[in-house]
């Protein structure tokens, strides 16, 4: 049984990729659609041998499905692309599509070439989330600096799940003419890799990833600020009133919470920076860290909020993305207790004006900035591109009207010191660890970490390679630009790692 199904240059990869994993996700054979798809390009028609997949009758509602599917595809073309970002950035639905592992104009990206570039962006949320707000305006302003409009330019995919939605959008993002395509969030990497894997000459961005330099492709690339700078300075910035407290006696104990999202190695990188920032000032404080197992959940981020106050702690810190926590720990100032927030991303005094202390903050535009500038230059992007402080690409947010007095120059200082050296974040003579029972890292006597690996080769999330300490320091995203500091210190207690 052979079926005719008439398609245009317009539709043609789109109508493929969706059989393809139309029967991946029936479990159907991948070999049958690769093997049976017949093209005639001439004719402008494709063939679908499907005698195969009747020999067994309950097959039939899939073919069946799969035709009204296909249908549909044809339809929905015929009747013309709308704009499905659901932000307003425009889509170029006259863009010709181009073929899995065929050459993209857009691509190539001639030098000077700003006004032709066309760019995707994949966000797991959209404007809401602090997170994904950031990159938004980080991509606005370099665009801005660059030459490109931003309405006409780029496409914007917004609240897209850390799953296969993502791959679809990658691809259709390649379809849709992008020559470089970013997504924001970790979960997307593996989708990015294999959008990357079927079209070589589109570039892959997956920020806040880590496997674009084992993944053995040219065209995907990471990239990642040095946050844990930024969330070190705004734990300066929390140690300072913490000291302010304990010398006025308001509070006896320096005790910190911190709502972080995952258990992931670029969350601990940062609650560690923080209370090593906060150690600085106050050497006997201590954190308990609870997880939401979401970036961004208001309801689940209040919530833990509320729990880590009542435990005690007086500074909530957090990695999440949304306003819950700040928002929170203002509810339960305003109530009459002594408590504050450092929050991230953006700045957050104005759902906590007066227990707002700061925000880590990064400053996505440089990265955006950097990656671009060489894509339309034509030149080799970095397979890992990360900048920090010296760059502008990380910082905190104003100073709250609650901070403690001196704590301008408290962060004046903290800055100049890591700008110039003379101040490393992960100082090992600064903390301490239990011994290691993976092998991941070595300490001495005194608990100092002596040895320790950054590199996960074997996905078991246990690292195993390229060593971390230099100078009696741990060199964090200088391997790859993603996090890889996962060390638990003395000091920290995780709640819920389960």
């Amino acid at each position: 049984m052979v079926i005719f199904v008439y398609y245009s240059k317009s539709n043609k990869n789109l109508l493929q990729n969706f059989i393809i994993r139309f029967f991946e996700k029936t479990r159907e054979s991948v070999e049958f659609p690769l093997a049976k798809l017949y093209d005639n390009d001439k004719a402008g028609i494709s063939c679908f041998n499907l005698f195969e997949l009747l020999k067994e009758e309950n097959r039939m509602k899939k073919i069946i499905a799969l035709l009204m599917a296909c249908m549909l595809i044809l339809g929905l073309v015929a009747c013309g692309s709308p704009d499905t970002t659901g932000t307003g950035a425009a889509v170029d639905t006259e863009a010709a599509p181009t073929e899995a592992g065929a050459t993209n104009p857009a691509a190539a990206a001639p030098e000077g070439a700003a006004s032709d570039v066309k760019i995707g962006l994949i966000c797991v949320h959209d404007e809401n989330s602090g997170y994904d707000a950031a990159h938004i305006d980080g991509l606005k302003a370099a665009c801005a600096e660059l030459g490109i409009d931003f309405n006409s330019q780029v496409i914007l995919k917004t609240n897209i799940p850390e799953d296969e939605v993502c791959g679809d959008m990658a691809i259709e993002l390649a379809e849709a003419g992008c020559g470089i395509v970013f997504s924001d969030s970790y979960g997307h990497q593996t989708y990015m890799q294999q959008a990357a894997s079927e079209y070589p000459d589109v570039t892959y961005v997956a920020c806040t990833g880590d496997m674009a330099a084992v993944s053995g492709l040219s065209n995907l690339k990471n990239m990642f600020p040095y946050t844990y700078e930024s969330r070190y300075v705004s734990g300066v910035v929390a140690g300072m009133k913490l000291k302010e407290m304990l010398d006025a006696g308001t509070i006896t104990d320096p005790y910190v919470g911190y709502v972080g999202a995952h258990p992931y190695a670029e969350v601990v990188c940062g609650y560690t920076a923080f209370l090593l920032g906060i150690q600085s000032i106050v050497p006997e404080a201590h954190m308990d860290v609870q997880y939401t197992n979401s970036w961004y959940d208001p309801v689940a981020e209040a919530e833990v909020a509320n729990a880590l106050m009542s435990r005690g702690c007086v500074i909530i810190g957090q990695h999440a993305d949304s306003t819950g926590a700040p928002s929170a720990v203002q509810a339960a100032k305003d109530s009459g207790k002594e408590v504050y927030s450092v929050g991230y991303n953006i700045d957050m005094l104005s759902v906590a004006p007066t227990a707002a202390l700061t925000s880590a903050q990064n400053n996505w535009s440089v990265l955006y900035k950097a990656a671009l500038e060489k894509f339309i230059a034509g030149e080799e992007i970095p397979t890992d591109i990360a900048y920090g402080s010296a760059d502008n690409a990380v910082m905190i947010s104003a100073l709250g009207a609650s901070c403690a007095p001196g704590t301008q120059e408290a962060v004046d200082a903290a800055w100049a010191g890591i700008k110039d050296g003379s101040l490393k974040v992960f100082d090992t003579a600064t903390f301490t660890c239990q011994p290691s029972t993976d092998g991941s890292y070595q300490v001495d006597a005194d608990g100092h970490v002596t040895s320790a690996f950054g590199l996960d080769t074997n996905g078991d999330w246990v690292n195993d390679a390229g060593e971390a300490i230099v100078d009696g320091a741990f060199q964090e995203s200088v391997l790859r630009s993603a996090p890889y500091f996962s060390l638990r210190i003395d000091g920290i207690t995780e709640l819920n790692n389960n």
